[in-house]
């Protein structure tokens, strides 16, 4: 998975003394969120809002997020990572700690083809850590460090009780930022990607590669995975963050833990990067030594069709991807190339043996 660049916004994280509770995390945070020019309608701020706005987070506060339960995530990727050209070969964000054995949740492509991984909690103290798992369905991937974590875990929220216009806390590893929830809505990514539900936030904040959604409550609700221009849909134009839903992980959890992978069949993986223009599907980018490459798919095809069916945009094109049967399927494209519609196979695989393993010694 790939993490989108873009203007985050600017919601500039709130910081917080040693040791802060969510109480008080909260009353500086919403103070924060009062204070700042939010890319929300006015109606819906106004509707959600407190009566009583409390006192605004003083400038110049040591950060510390300790007391919310996430740490930093640095990794480097192998030597010849195929993800590398897209994600880099270093990569940073924030992990989630949810329970006492040292188990860390995360955004996938932060850990992706991984090497070497290191948590670091706010004080700058580093703990060397370990890929456990990891599911491209969701995006989902779980670390373990590899000494005692001096941070207390998270509890899981359910995700699906979280309504519209819900004030949360979106906690990185550099502090903490208010936020409203302003949509629940699919997600279709470029990279054979495709959520049912998703959930939405603005304002957009900075560092939400592997970030937690908070509830009041202190409770996890999601794990953040991009920054996106449309957080309240196509109709308007308002910068936010998308968040995984954490209800999807808690069924796999079990399974990532004993085999790092879900026991579920994997889906074909055909390796493209695709855009939506008008309901069409038009290839934007072939993975090196990928299926698609392998069958001469080229930057620039329309996909016009699967397996003799039309087609209607991404997320379309995905479902009826994913229904010809497991990885290793063929996957028989309409393309349209050069002015003509060409039939063309392609051998689908488990898009998890695409990539570079860690060497081992």
């Amino acid at each position: 998975m790939t993490a989108e660049s873009g203007d985050t916004g600017d919601a500039t994280p709130v910081r917080i003394c040693p040791g802060a509770g969510m109480t008080s995390v909260w009353a500086r945070a919403l103070g924060a969120l009062a204070a700042m020019c939010v890319a929300v309608p006015l109606a819906m701020a106004a509707e959600t809002a407190p009566e009583t706005a409390p006192p605004a987070a003083r400038g110049g506060q040591e950060t510390t997020v300790d007391s919310l339960s996430v740490v930093r995530v640095r990794t480097k990727a192998v030597a010849n990572a195929r993800t590398s050209r897209t994600l880099g070969t270093q990569r940073e964000g924030t992990g989630v700690v949810i329970d006492s054995e040292g188990l860390v949740l995360t955004i996938g492509y932060l850990i992706v083809e991984a090497e070497t991984v290191e948590l670091s909690t706010a004080d700058g103290r580093a703990f060397p850590a370990t890929v456990i798992g990891y599911d491209n369905a969701t995006g989902f991937g779980l670390l373990k460090a590899l000494r005692p974590l001096p941070v207390r875990p998270v509890q899981f929220g359910q995700s699906a009780s979280i309504a519209e216009r819900e004030l949360v806390l979106i906690v990185g590893f550099d502090g903490v930022a208010p936020a409203y929830v302003v949509s629940r809505r699919p997600f279709v990514g470029y990279w054979e990607y495709l959520l049912d539900e998703a959930i939405y936030t603005a304002p957009a904040t900075v560092n939400w590669s592997g970030a937690a959604l908070l509830n009041r409550e202190g409770r996890l609700l999601g794990i953040g995975s991009l920054v996106v221009g449309d957080a309240m849909g196509s109709r308007t134009q308002v910068p936010g963050n998308m968040f995984v839903p954490i209800d999807l992980v808690k069924p796999l959890l079990g399974e990532l833990i004993a085999t790092g992978k879900p026991s579920a069949h994997p889906r074909p993986w055909i390796g493209i990067n695709s855009q939506e223009v008008q309901g069409n599907v038009i290839v934007t980018r072939v993975s090196p030594e990928g299926p698609a490459e392998e069958a001469s798919i080229r930057t620039g095809d329309v996909i016009v069709g699967i397996s003799g069916q039309g087609i209607s945009g991404q997320a379309d094109f995905y479902t009826k991807l994913w229904k010809l049967g497991n990885a290793g399927a063929d996957i028989p494209l309409e393309v349209l190339r050069n002015g003509r519609v060409e039939t063309i196979m392609v051998k689908s695989i488990d898009r998890d043996r695409y990539y570079r393993p860690k060497p081992t010694y």
